[in-house]
Order: structure tokens, then C-alpha cells, then sequence
């Protein structure tokens, strides 16, 4: 096995088995018996909904993944998604409102949602089959950033996410925003399924 499958592997464990085949998979667990109702519930004050993760998640890496890795449109743009999802802003998630928030939960479209998980999985897969590992070593520099600013991607309370990117190689896209970043959610996302009631992984 070399890198590149181990890539994919890592990051197919992060979205549902339908996705890339994966041997386990974290998504499949948290959600396993849970409705659409109970995805979007924030279950005490202080934690997100599951809803919101996999928003925020799927987010990031459609945008890491195809807007800076890849240097082509993102999943959001090329399918309708934002009137499928029902959703009202096109940005990563980052420093949103509790107000914000609490409006994505009750208006998003949760199969909608989890099919547009599916296709952004999808679409990073193919992606890191032929990902140039050169680019992994290019640098993320203003310019890019200020595409980025001008593409959505930050909301108008999260200012310093781009100065956690800004200066980093594009190898810091693909082992945070594209795999690590997710695997942090989902362990939220399964301190959320306790605190619905259900048994955690």
C-alpha cells in the first residue's frame, strides 16, 4: 500500500461506505438509527447540531479540496446545491452566529445534505487519485487568499481563518482541511449522538 491508498483510505473512513468503500465507517456509526429530526437538534446549549457538522465539514473540504488543491469549481456550484440544501449562505461555517446557526438547522434539507457529503466524497477521491504531489508543496499566499475572500469562503465574524491558512504549504489543505478536520467533527458528532440518547461508537 502506498501513500496514496492510504490517503484515500483515511479520508473514505470519513464519509458514509457508499462513498469510497471503507472498511469502517465513522459517518455510518454516528448517524446509524438516528432521523432527520434528531440530526438537527442541538441537544444542550454549547453544542452544535450533527446537521451543522457535517455542513461545516463537507464545506471545508469541497473548498480545500477542489478550490485549492485542485484549482477547479466546487461541488457547491456545479450541482444547484445551495437551493437544494435550502440554505442561505455559501460560506465555510466559520464564526457563525448561534442566530445563524439555529436558522441552518431548521432550513436545511438533511437528505439534501448528505447527498451533497456523498458528492463532494466523491469528487475528493478522484481528486487524490491524481493529485499532483508537487502541488502539495506549493505555498497558500495572499493572492490565493484573496480569491478565496472573493469566492465566499469566509463569513463576515471569521476574519482569522485566513491567517491560519495564509503562508502554509497546500500540504497543510489536504492532511487538515481535507482529512484531520473532518475526523475532529465526527468526534463531536458522536458527543452529540450520546447526548441524543443513543449509544456512542
Amino acid at each position: 500500500m502506498d501513500f496514496r491508498e492510504i490517503i484515500l483510505t483515511q479520508h473514505a473512513r470519513a464519509h458514509t461506505a457508499e462513498v469510497g468503500g471503507a472498511d469502517l465507517s465513522i459517518q455510518d456509526n454516528v448517524l446509524r438509527e438516528l432521523t432527520d429530526e434528531q440530526i438537527r437538534l442541538c441537544p444542550q446549549p454549547g453544542f452544535n447540531s450533527l446537521a451543522w457538522l457535517i455542513w461545516h465539514m463537507t464545506r471545508l473540504e469541497d473548498f480545500g479540496a477542489n478550490f485549492i488543491l485542485a484549482a477547479r469549481p466546487q461541488v457547491f456550484d456545479e450541482g444547484n446545491w445551495a437551493v437544494r440544501l435550502n440554505v442561505s449562505h455559501r460560506y465555510l461555517g466559520s464564526g457563525m452566529t448561534d442566530l445563524e446557526v439555529g436558522e441552518l438547522n431548521q432550513r436545511i434539507d438533511v437528505a439534501a445534505l448528505l447527498a451533497y457529503r456523498a458528492a463532494v466524497g466523491r469528487q475528493t477521491q478522484e481528486i487524490l487519485r491524481t493529485l499532483q504531489l508537487e502541488v502539495l508543496g506549493e505555498v497558500i499566499d495572499g493572492e490565493l487568499i484573496q480569491r478565496a475572500r472573493a469566492a465566499g469562503a469566509f463569513g463576515p465574524h471569521a476574519e482569522w481563518v485566513p491567517s491560519r491558512w495564509q503562508g502554509k504549504l497546500k500540504a497543510f489543505t489536504l492532511t487538515h482541511s481535507v482529512l484531520g478536520h473532518s475526523f475532529l467533527h465526527w468526534g463531536q458528532g458522536d458527543i452529540v449522538r450520546s447526548l441524543l440518547g443513543f449509544p456512542s461508537l
